[in-house]
């Protein structure tokens, strides 16, 4: 099991847009995600798992991953969460 924690750098949080890159980034990923913020944990599985924990700018949030590939999942979640995603606007 790995843990690590990111902070959202992402002015508007983890909205739509950004839930679809990073679900689709860990799609090959074989390890069990668990997220946990605001006093809540869920397994990452889906969009509407992520967009249900309202992830704001500066929140924290801790990712924990067990399994085969956990310590590569686990960086790349990181960065995923941190990353600043630049979509034009509408």
């Amino acid at each position: 099991m790995t843990e690590v924690r990111a902070t959202i750098k992402n002015r508007q949080g983890i909205h739509v847009r950004p839930s679809g890159v990073i679900i689709n980034e860990i799609e090959n990923i074989k390890s069990d995600i668990i997220l946990e913020a605001k006093g809540i944990s869920m397994p990452l599985m889906s969009i509407m798992d992520l967009l249900a924990l309202g992830l704001q700018h500066n929140e924290e949030v801790l990712i924990t991953v067990s399994g085969e590939d956990e310590k590569n999942a686990s960086e790349k979640l990181k960065e995923l969460f941190e990353r600043e995603y630049d979509f034009p606007p509408r």
